[in-house]
């Protein structure tokens, strides 16, 4: 089977139709950045009620589902964070090549514990290491997870980068840095503006500005040559998602 170029699927009732009566009940295995949690769950509710196909949603850090599947995890459908991370698949064969679009983009925000947190014009002129004190900055690990190879761009952009990488607590993806911000064990954290809006313990107090790093791009594809995830993927380009993605903070890419 050859995949159709997704960029010209139209978004149209009409396909959505045609996935209300293509009913497969078949499985379907999505490996997610960590970051799409709460807008993947509702998406694939969606397509679960639509289709009749089981979803099985697995979520991590870009860097370590890549890697999972370059050990032969079995999974139909990668959501990465970053291009970067497909593009290793694809150059390892890995994906269905005319299946892969860019899906979402993001924003990059610097969040502090608590609500009600006064905000923060984040320029050039913005010391983030005089608002630390002696405390640390939670944010995703900057030699391989996506948001924290975002991050330490930005605060390379900020002239502090050198000053403020001893002084973060890196973790595995950026779920576990919010939730570090959540709980009050650092002060502040970089993770996206969709998590950001997902964690009612944290406050997005500053935006970092676009041109402070590069663009943050979600592509898509499909692991394997079947039927279903490319349904998936026609899927994850219709109405009914974009809403899910746009209520969760997403920009969304598809069809654009």
């Amino acid at each position: 089977m050859r995949f159709m170029p997704f960029r010209r699927i139209a978004t149209t009732l009409a396909a959505c139709a045609a996935l209300a009566g293509s009913a497969s009940g078949q499985e379907l295995t999505v490996f997610a950045a960590a970051s799409l949690k709460n807008a993947l769950h509702q998406v694939a509710g969606e397509y679960e009620a639509q289709t009749g196909t089981d979803l099985h949603l697995s979520f991590a850090g870009s860097s370590a589902l890549a890697r999972q599947i370059q050990a032969g995890a079995p999974a139909d459908v990668f959501i990465s964070a970053h291009p970067a991370w497909m593009d290793v698949l694809a150059q390892d064969g890995l994906i269905v090549a005319d299946s892969r679009f860019d899906l979402l983009g993001n924003r990059l925000v610097l969040v502090a514990h608590g609500v009600d947190v006064k905000p923060i014009e984040i320029t050039k002129d913005f010391d983030l290491v005089g608002h630390l004190g002696d405390q640390r900055l939670a944010m995703a690990l900057a030699g391989a997870v996506p948001a924290g190879i975002y991050t330490a761009a930005a605060l390379d952009w900020l002239g502090q980068w050198q000053d403020l990488a001893p002084r973060t607590a890196q973790v595995g993806n950026v779920r576990i840095a919010l939730a570090l911000v959540a709980r009050g064990e650092t002060p502040f954290g970089v993770v996206y503006q969709s998590d950001a809006l997902a964690e009612p313990g944290v406050t997005a107090v500053g935006l970092f500005p676009l041109d402070s790093h590069p663009p943050i791009v979600y592509p898509a594809a499909a692991l394997s040559d079947d039927a279903d995830a490319e349904r998936f993927l026609m899927f994850l380009q219709s109405d009914t998602a974009r809403a899910a993605f746009e209520a969760q903070g997403f920009a969304v890419l598809a069809g654009e």
